[in-house]
């Protein structure tokens, strides 16, 4: 089957954005994960620390699973994909 230019545009938005958004997450996981100590101060009287791993990274993820969900409903919109109720 030959994908139409309007296919491979509605894949490649929807590769970018994943791509970016497991960046992000990579990045809250792994990157601030493994320096929280070095940023260790005082965040709301909490070590900054123990909020990054304790609510920061878990808000984070929220927030990604929130916006791809609604960026994706836009573009399936978009290009008419969309899954009607």
């Amino acid at each position: 089957m030959q994908l139409t230019s309007k296919h491979e545009e509605y894949w490649r938005k929807n590769l970018r954005i994943t791509g970016i958004l497991l960046a992000l997450w990579f990045f809250v996981t792994f990157v601030i994960g493994y320096f929280a100590r070095d940023l260790n101060f005082s965040f709301f009287g909490w070590p900054f620390s123990f909020w990054v791993g304790a609510q920061g990274a878990l808000i984070v993820y929220v927030v990604i699973i929130w916006f791809y969900a609604r960026y994706m409903n836009r573009l399936d919109q978009e290009h008419g994909v969309a899954e009607e109720e």
